[in-house]
């Protein structure tokens, strides 16, 4: 393993463990069913890469932050996360049976508890978000706002939407970033700007050059994405391989072919770490994450 990817791999380690404990926390508060609480701690605590929470952290610590300020708003995002996840993978949407190399929530429970699971983590999101230790109360405000905008019909919802609604057809290049800058990259926006608005004095300037890093970085990432349903391993990447191609989705592969793609995703990676070219040794996490995102097997 290069340097790089230690550094990236151990931050996201830690990462990891700070925010797992997190949720654990608050899924193991006050819940009326026993079977949804179940079923929550199951879509949320089986795993995943946290790369998120992970991006709210590093883009604190890019401000000069310990990142305690942003552990609950990172958090937040990955509730938003999982509750996507659990709906994506419905009979309704994409009717996956596996996720992270386990049955999906519908099919370790039912269906209707899946669907509960994810409404029961979406409002919770915006609930712990609301009450975040450490922000003021227009911080807090600002985020709830920012999640809502990110997570509703103008940004994942809505970009999901636009993912069913395209299946069978070809889009242009400027359809597909459409789609995926809504889909995939209003979270990954998110979780950058939250863990800069923890800094108490962030300027305009600063926060204006990670949101083009969380914009760039949020495409590379489906990029990838794309690239290992087509050449990745079920058993590593934890969810059927060519699962889009078998659903006719459209792809940056199926739209520029492999080498294209490829050539995409290093152009956005180039455009990512350029956009913290004004910050010092303090953004290295950020520009970690970014050789992360798009050297990933899963």
């Amino acid at each position: 393993m290069s340097g790089q990817n230690q550094l990236s791999s151990d931050f996201l380690e830690t990462c990891r463990a700070r925010v797992d404990a997190e949720l654990e926390r608050c899924i193991e508060q006050h819940s009326a069913s026993g079977r949804l609480q179940e079923a929550m701690r199951y879509s949320v605590l089986g795993g995943g890469k946290r790369i998120r929470p992970a991006l709210c952290l590093a883009a604190a610590k890019a401000l000069g932050q310990s990142g305690e300020a942003a552990l609950i708003p990172a958090c937040a995002v990955e509730l938003i996360h999982a509750y996507s996840l659990i709906h994506d993978d419905l009979p309704a949407m994409d009717d996956d049976e596996l996720r992270r190399g386990r049955p999906t929530t519908h099919i370790a429970f039912d269906e209707a508890t899946a669907i509960l699971a994810g409404d029961a983590l979406q409002a919770l999101a915006f609930g712990w978000l609301a009450d975040a230790p450490g922000l003021s109360e227009p911080v807090r405000l600002t985020m709830v706002r920012e999640l809502a905008r990110a997570s509703g019909h103008g940004g994942m919802v809505g970009g999901q939407a636009i993912d069913l609604e395209s299946v069978g057809k070809t889009l242009t290049m400027a359809q597909l970033e459409t789609m995926h800058r809504h889909k995939t990259g209003a979270l990954i926006e998110a979780s950058v700007r939250f863990g800069a608005l923890t800094a108490p004095s962030v300027s305009e300037q600063a926060l204006v050059s990670l949101t083009q890093y969380a914009k760039a970085l949020g495409l590379a990432f489906q990029v990838q994405d794309d690239l290992l349903d087509i050449e990745g391993d079920t058993s590593v990447i934890g969810k059927p391989q060519g699962s889009d191609a078998a659903r006719a989705k459209p792809t940056y592969p199926a739209l520029l072919g492999i080498t294209g793609a490829r050539e995409h995703l290093a152009a956005l990676l180039e455009s990512a770490q350029q956009s913290l070219r004004e910050f010092g040794t303090e953004a290295d996490p950020l520009r970690t994450m970014a050789e992360y995102v798009v050297a990933r097997t899963h």
